[in-house]
């Protein structure tokens, strides 16, 4: 089966062509950062990365582009309550993105310009469209696009070009414009209000150019896909295929995909509302980096997806079926004969995988997969029936599926040395028949979060879900 993705801009699935035969350049909206990125950022990163990382596990090469945009109205709004310059304000938050990015294990992108590195790029941009009449002056230094010369304007969100413009980030009157519709590429200089000189004035850049200029740097006048969440569709990027395209005469984007928000409470995650949970707020709550990624991918990208205590219970149970069967797998040792249909077994279980997700990324069967795998392997486990050579071949191929997912297995999964001890001695008490002895670090252990069973291959431990919420 091809790889087929469902395009907002012709709001129709269709088979994924790259431009270039076996690689794929790819844009993805990144932070604005005058704040920690929330969990609802997160579920359309998160979308982003498991794309990515599904085209890399196809074999495609992917060049992946996320932007930081370190120069904006909110971000000038908050260093000046704070009193500090901007650079400061979008350093501190920056690195907290990053972090948490790390933590859910999102692939770092390729590069992750800023907007304040780029401003050259953005003017040359402009440039081109003053000299084609796409764009125009006013008194106040700022220069605008004009939509009323763009008939294509509304294409990637379905409206009617006529309509009043709505979700720009300035004040429709805080600046003297042709039509109310047009947006600003360039904001005349404003006392406090940090300011380029350059070639078409001094000023800074509007939001919306920033992506179309560092966009196309990396990628190409013509790239194959850009990612964002639903509410970037308008007019965020029906503005950057407004000016992109009149500037260079050509396609923008192939294949725009959009992620729908993450509710929590049955409303939208979002800063102006204060409906929102970070990262760090989830982790103080006792659950893990690996079951918040979990929580955000495990629905197909364009469905709702409802967030809060039920959703991270049923994640964390997940992972922890998913790790433990792998702890069990690298632990197991058997003296069983090879099954001559276990690699049908796998094969099937890839092929069904590999459907789902060429189905628009349809993360959910994808998952259901996986754990009719884990099932039949805990059952052949148990009974004893798997060989030594299967369940390391069971256990590569698992991985293998993971390079997609991320969430099998962490960093911070890991045992600790103490913890690692009282198993291994343990181990040794019930070889020695040393039952007392056994049962009492069976009981310690639990106590410290692990519970141990002891099956007919040995002892196989997991972390207890209360306990890694305590």
């Amino acid at each position: 089966m091809t790889l087929r993705l469902t395009n907002t801009l012709t709001g129709r699935q269709g088979a994924f062509v790259p431009l270039e035969p076996g690689r794929v350049r790819m844009y993805s909206c990144g932070p604005t950062v005058y704040a920690p990125a929330h969990v609802g950022n997160f579920r359309s990163f998160l979308f982003a990365d498991l794309l990515r990382r599904y085209l890399g596990w196809l074999g495609f090469e992917v060049t992946w582009v996320m932007n930081i945009t370190d120069v904006d109205d909110k971000i000038i709004r908050d260093a000046g309550r704070e009193g500090v310059p901007i650079g400061e304000l979008t350093a501190r938050y920056t690195s907290a993105f990053l972090e948490d990015a790390e933590r859910l294990r999102m692939t770092r992108p390729d590069v992750m310009p800023r907007a304040t590195e780029h401003v050259p790029d953005m003017v040359a941009l402009i440039e081109s469209l003053l000299a084609t009449g796409h764009a125009y002056r006013t008194d106040d230094g700022s220069i605008f696009f004009r939509i009323a010369s763009w008939p294509s304007y509304g294409q990637l969100a379905h409206i009617d070009p006529t309509q009043q413009r709505v979700g720009e980030r300035v004040e429709a009157d805080d600046y003297d414009k042709d039509d109310v519709r047009d947006f600003a590429v360039w904001k005349g200089p404003k006392e406090g209000e940090p300011s380029w000189d350059t070639a078409i004035g001094p000023g800074r850049p509007g939001w919306h150019i920033e992506c179309s200029a560092m966009s196309m740097r990396y990628l190409g006048t013509t790239f194959d896909i850009h990612t964002g969440g639903v509410d970037l569709i308008f007019p965020h990027h029906e503005d950057e295929i407004a000016q992109s395209e009149a500037a260079t005469g050509k396609q923008f984007v192939r294949t725009w995909m959009h992620c729908a928000h993450l509710q929590m409470g049955g409303q939208k995650m979002a800063k102006r509302t204060g409906n929102i949970e970070r990262p760090a707020d989830v982790y103080a709550r006792g659950y893990s980096p690996r079951a918040l990624r979990y929580a955000l991918i495990a629905a197909q990208y364009r469905a709702p997806l409802e967030f809060g205590e039920d959703s991270l219970r049923a994640a964390t149970a997940a992972v922890e079926r998913l790790g433990n069967v792998l702890i069990a797998l690298d632990a197991h040792r058997s003296d069983a004969t090879g099954d001559p249909g276990f690699p049908a077994l796998l094969g099937e279980t890839r092929e069904r995988f590999t459907a789902a997700l060429d189905d628009d990324l349809n993360v959910s069967p994808a998952l259901a997969a996986v754990f009719d795998l884990a099932r039949e392997l805990n059952r052949r486990l148990d009974a004893g029936t798997l060989s030594t050579a299967d369940a390391q071949s069971a256990a590569a191929f698992l991985r293998d599926l993971d390079r997609v997912l991320g969430v099998m297995e962490e960093g911070d999964e890991a045992l600790e040395p103490e913890l690692s001890a009282m198993l291994d001695e343990r181990a040794a008490a019930r070889a020695a028949r040393d039952w007392a002895t056994s049962d009492r670090l069976r009981d310690e252990l639990a106590e410290r979060g692990v519970a141990v069973e002891d099956t007919k291959t040995g002892q196989r431990w997991r972390r207890l879900v209360e306990a890694q919420r305590g």
